[in-house]
């Protein structure tokens, strides 16, 4: 059965009506439901049915959604089986789309926007840490957001752990990376259980790309950008890309965020936004250097050249 067929499927109770995204392990639908009304159904591929690995991230996710309470992030509604194999998950329906597609449209952007962005994804994330959730895969993709409203939403727990985890728990291997390459801390390349200092990695990096429209770290394959990841610093936020203008201040705070020792960042992804959002207000309040007019150019060629013919005598 391919994923399409879903549509106008009901699977306990939840008419599918829409196809609104996919995934390596699963697709997303929306759906109405007599009693939850409009609601996001996410269910596992039909070809990982009989892969216990999959089944069982799967219901985690499900599981570590329903521990983390907080209005940035989607309320976990029923965990479910459709029938034998047809492994469900029922949460709100954000509004919005996704943070990916905004961005990648309208990048960069102003800086108190980011602000906004940043702050409510921080508040989310450090629900889940509170909840003792390490998310791992924080990126633009796991975002809902509404520009009509600046609302955030974090949607996907599909490959947190749990902090308190035993070894003889995980569903990946040490020496084996899970996560998104342009948003993971270096220090997960290794597969390791990983501190919440590995969410404000990413955290700085989706505010860096909100930003500037770039990444920290560019390559051309994966294998180049592991390397990167493990022997280089990041590029520097105020170099990332001709004509950008980032006051020092933002650039020194999105920088800590991305350093390389999790020891260097902020104690906690909440305090990293709130350094954010004071550097933004002071790159605000702030005098703007205006540009030299075309009369001040003109001037200033001038006495250039003065200044060289009175050398050459």
């Amino acid at each position: 059965m391919s994923h399409q067929s879903l549509v106008g499927r009901t699977i306990a109770g939840y008419t599918l009506t829409a196809l609104v995204g996919e995934g390596g392990t699963s697709a997303v639908y929306r759906a109405e439901h007599p009693v939850n009304g409009t609601v996001a159904v996410k269910v596992l591929r039909e070809k990982l049915r009989e892969d216990r690995t999959a089944v069982a991230r799967f219901t985690r996710e499900a599981r570590f959604g329903s521990r983390v309470h907080h209005d940035n992030v989607v309320r976990t509604i029923e965990i479910g089986e459709g029938e034998p194999g047809l492994h469900f998950l029922a949460t709100e329906w954000a509004a919005g789309e996704l943070l990916e597609r905004y961005a990648r449209r309208k990048a960069p952007l102003p800086a108190d926007e980011v602000v906004v962005i940043v702050d409510q994804i921080a508040e989310a994330v450090q629900a889940a840490h509170a909840a003792g959730i390490v998310h791992r895969d924080l990126k633009p993709d796991n975002v809902m957001y509404d520009p009509s409203t600046r609302r955030v939403k974090l949607l996907d727990f599909g490959i947190a752990a749990d902090t308190e985890m035993g070894a003889e728990e995980r569903l990946t291997r040490a020496g084996f990376f899970v996560g998104t390459l342009l948003y993971v801390a270096p220090e997960a390349l290794s597969g390791e259980l990983v501190s919440p200092a590995a969410d404000q990695w990413s955290l700085a990096t989706i505010a860096y790309y909100l930003l500037s429209s770039c990444h920290p770290y560019a390559a051309r394959t994966p294998r180049e950008m592991f390397t990167k990841l493990l022997s280089q610093p990041p590029v520097p936020l105020g170099t990332a890309k001709e004509g950008l203008r980032i006051a020092p201040g933002i650039e020194s705070v999105v920088m800590r965020g991305l350093s390389r020792d999790p020891a260097k960042r902020y104690p906690s992804v909440r305090e990293f936004a709130a350094a954010l959002s004071a550097a933004v207000a002071t790159a605000a309040a702030e005098p703007a250097v205006a540009a030299p007019s075309e009369d001040d150019n003109t001037l200033l060629e001038k006495a250039r050249a003065l200044f060289r013919r009175r050398r050459e005598r």
